[in-house]
């Protein structure tokens, strides 16, 4: 059995002024004025930072701006009609973001009240035709921890929903993901992509473009008993899935069938998300969350921005909100 190339991914590449993020999440990349943006989710108050960027290099131009939040966002992207303003999710649902000020504005309230103790949502993707899909967590299944829900207690319940730039909402899955995280789309957008982070799986779903349906839910790759969590991800021209696998500090590439192909190692045990940036996209940008753990190395540097050039790929830009 090939073992997959082990690729050494350096160090941070953009330290945070204030410490350690406590979780780095949801970066972007704006080709027109090289800028990659993400947020702290989980300082008080939560944090967008803006980030300006050498195409050629990759490397940071000065000090990120950092805009505090009235809420926390946990994925956002941008909008095609509407200049410095992103789509975004908030924990109950989806919101309209302003770049400059960091003001929300609510437009699509999904999870009501009395539901609050057992789900928020998480992360999301823009689909070809502009559609924003956004999944949730089961918070009372998570709370067992990665790979340790027991039988007892069915199905879990996280659910994947699409908001259209018609302002309609979808339920796209009715359940069965613990953590829902790393929604991406094949080149061809005939397969999308659905990562179960504390489920410790990625699964593949056939993909109807024109209708924006999902069908034949299967399971891609399964990690479970390795400690593993499918998190972020993203996929390059030729197929291939880069998911950051948190508790690892491992960035993993895998191809369209499930094998994988390469383990990038960085120099911090919680990644987080990935997002291709660059003149020519073959940049990975990678964010990543402060190791809290009791017996944490000294010289983990989570919570800061991570770089990996891959010069032999080619990665493809995010879509944007049609809305």
């Amino acid at each position: 059995m090939n073992q997959p190339e082990f690729i050494q991914g350096g160090n941070a590449i953009y330290y945070t002024p204030k410490g350690p993020m406590t979780l780095g999440e949801g970066p972007i990349y704006r080709s027109s004025d090289s800028t990659l943006h993400w947020f702290d989710c989980l300082s008080s108050p939560a944090e967008l930072y803006i980030l300006k960027t050498d195409p050629e290099t990759g490397n940071p131009i000065g000090p990120a701006r950092v805009i505090p939040l009235d809420d926390s966002i946990t994925v956002a992207l941008f909008r095609k009609n509407k200049p410095r303003s992103y789509i975004a999710a908030y924990y109950q649902g989806v919101c309209f973001l302003d770049e400059e000020t960091g003001k929300f504005e609510v437009v699509k309230e999904i999870i009501p009240t009395d539901q609050r103790d057992e789900f928020r949502f998480n992360d999301g993707g823009v689909d070809a035709k502009g559609r924003f899909w956004l999944a949730e967590i089961d918070k009372k299944a998570i709370a067992y921890g990665a790979g340790n829900l027991p039988e007892s207690y069915g199905r879990p319940k996280a659910k994947v929903w699409r908001y259209d730039p018609d302002g309609s909402l979808h339920l796209m899955l009715d359940g069965g993901l613990v953590c829902g995280n790393g929604l991406a789309w094949s080149p061809d957008n005939r397969t999308m992509y659905i990562n179960d982070s504390v489920g410790m799986k990625v699964f593949a779903f056939d993909f109807d473009l024109q209708t924006g349906y999902i069908s034949n839910q299967r399971l891609l790759v399964d990690r479970k008993g390795s400690g593993d969590e499918p998190d972020g991800m993203v996929i390059d021209s030729e197929g291939n899935l880069w998911v950051a696998v948190y508790a690892t500090n491992r960035v993993m590439v895998f191809n369209p069938e499930g094998k994988q192909l390469k383990d990038i190692a960085f120099s911090a045990k919680n990644l987080t998300c990935p997002t291709w940036g660059g003149k020519d996209h073959n940049i990975i940008y990678v964010a990543s969350a402060k190791d809290q753990s009791e017996d944490r190395n000294p010289n983990d540097e989570g919570g800061h921005m991570f770089m990996y050039k891959a010069e032999s790929t080619k990665g493809r830009p995010k879509y944007e909100f049609a809305g």
